[in-house]
């Protein structure tokens, strides 16, 4: 089970939005987990992710104890591999975002010829999985995915702000959080990218997706605020 399943959106705004993890199963395959977990991170870093973390320790997005409220418009936009690499200190969940599917079957090949010993999974559109893991010469043995939104609805969030809130499945993206950022970006008081990383820094297991997410942004600046709705949910597997 993974807490991606439920990102909310249509199944063509998940076209760049590929999630691979690597996961020990506690007294099965944990011993010696930190450094597979570690060479994992190292591996995905070589093909270019666009969001990498722990599910300990964070993300590339990283969070600081040292803010004051003038900050967050002068904010340093580095993002740190490093840290997210060398931070894994027990076994746990580690993540790796990208938003190509040519870099996901480039990463995945190169897992395959490394063979960790950890289980590996793909969340993305059900189909886009799929396709990825053939064009790396494999063939999937399990499939879980996420039957949408149930019950009353019409008590839901807005279409706009599900998008973004629902690509932190731990839910430590408050609704009123990303409608104010979604505000900021239609005012012009931040631009997409900033909107992005802002959120990406509450996703501590580093699953966040700043690229689908800028899109988001620039979609609800063009054309307004999002619908109100259940709209539509795409499978992911």
């Amino acid at each position: 089970m993974t807490n991606t399943l439920h990102r909310y959106g249509s199944g063509e705004s998940f076209n760049d939005d590929y999630i691979v993890f690597a996961i020990p199963a506690r007294g099965i395959n944990d011993k010696g987990a930190v450094e597979k977990q570690r060479r994992f991170l190292e591996i995905a870093r070589k093909h270019k992710p666009i969001n990498m973390g722990d599910a300990s320790h964070g993300s590339i997005f990283r969070p600081s104890k040292e803010l004051n409220p003038t900050v967050h418009w002068r904010r340093d936009p580095k993002r740190d591999f490093d840290t997210v690499v060398h931070c894994v200190s027990c076994p746990s969940t580690v993540a790796a975002v990208f938003d190509n599917p040519d870099q996901v079957v480039a990463f995945i090949k190169e897992l395959r010829q490394e063979d960790l010993g950890l289980s590996i999974n793909i969340s993305a559109a059900l189909d886009k999985a799929q396709e990825c893991a053939r064009r790396a010469g494999l063939e999937r043995h399990s499939v879980e995915y996420s039957l949408g939104f149930f019950g009353q609805t019409d008590r839901m969030a807005d279409r706009r702000t599900l998008e973004l809130s629902t690509m932190c499945g731990h839910g430590m993206l408050s609704f009123d959080f990303v409608r104010k950022l979604v505000e900021w970006v239609k005012q012009g008081r931040r631009s997409p990218e900033q909107a992005s990383a802002t959120l990406a820094r509450f996703c501590s297991c580093g699953v966040f997706n700043p690229t689908r997410a800028c899109r988001l942004f620039e979609e609800a600046r063009r054309v307004g605020s999002g619908i109100r709705g259940q709209g539509q949910v795409a499978d992911r597997g």
